[in-house]
């Protein structure tokens, strides 16, 4: 597969091995308590953890370096945008002030407001690794198989499967059409001002949206030929049984996810507070 497209990289270690079920627990478990906790050391130990699982997977930086600077650009975003409509809101959180700049008046900075923010970035860097590895690491057709073996319809499973082998097919009718419009003299580069690669890539989307539904319209043709949905239950040729392996990553993650309960009785709530 060409390690500049965003999508499945079937590679040999431990973490392709593993079934797509069990990383789909996985990704769903620790994110949900990353989330849900706030307690900076166990969402740091968290982010470790993330960290090195992504080393793991062996993930090349040209196979996801736009889809990770889109990422942070829309999470500095969030992170102004949750302190111009509440600068104060991790004073009210933890309790106490401890003011950095200003004094009076709506915008100041205090102690709090940051580590209120650097809690939210910590479950940026836990979160988005884990939805990488998830869909780098995880053969769709597999990961439809596991869904099956949950109890999703193999409909719906198949429909997944479908989206996450179509990642790396619009990426690449985009670089496609992007080539035919530079050909044709529309500079798209990095070498074009910002305003001129944002117009170019309109004109790119309109004939991708439009081969995208023609590509749609041809499988689910093919798909109905073929009586797909005719009966209630389906055969699959990736679907495997539980190893050892997954077996141990689940007790892993229960672990995990037990810990961070209990850590809200011992911090009594989810707020992790160190000004008291």
């Amino acid at each position: 597969m060409n390690n500049q497209l965003f999508g499945y990289d079937p590679q040999d270690t431990w973490l392709h091995r593993l079934g797509g079920a069990t990383k789909l627990l996985a990704f769903i478990g620790l994110s949900i308590i990353a989330m849900a906790s706030y307690d900076t050391r166990f969402t740091i130990v968290i982010m470790l953890l993330t960290l090195f699982l992504f080393k793991q997977a062996q993930i090349s930086w040209h196979q996801i370096s736009l889809v990770v600077k889109v990422i942070i650009v829309f999470s500095l975003l969030n992170l102004v945008t949750v302190y111009l409509f509440a600068p104060e809101y991790g004073v009210h959180i933890y309790g106490t002030r401890h003011l950095i700049l200003g004094n009076h008046g709506y915008f100041t900075l205090t102690q709090e407001q940051l580590f209120y923010e650097f809690n939210l970035a910590l479950k940026y860097i836990v979160t988005v690794p884990l939805a990488l590895i998830f869909l780098i690491t995880t053969n769709p057709s597999e990961f439809a198989a596991s869904l099956n073996r949950l109890g999703l319809s193999y409909r719906i499973s198949y429909a997944i499967a479908l989206a996450l082998r179509y990642i790396p097919d619009v990426q690449t009718t985009y670089l496609q059409i992007s080539l035919a419009q530079q050909a044709r003299g529309y500079e798209l580069s990095k070498k074009a001002k910002l305003t001129t690669r944002l117009k170019g890539a309109t004109q790119v989307l309109m004939p991708l949206i439009f081969s995208s539904l023609e590509r749609i319209d041809t499988i689910s043709q093919a798909m109905e030929l073929r009586r797909f949905g005719g009966k209630q239950k389906r055969t699959w040729y990736m679907d495997r049984k539980l190893s050892k392996a997954d077996y141990a990553t689940i007790v892993v993650v229960v672990l995990i996810i037990i810990i961070g309960i209990l850590l809200f009785k011992v911090n009594a709530g989810r707020f992790f507070n160190p000004f008291k």
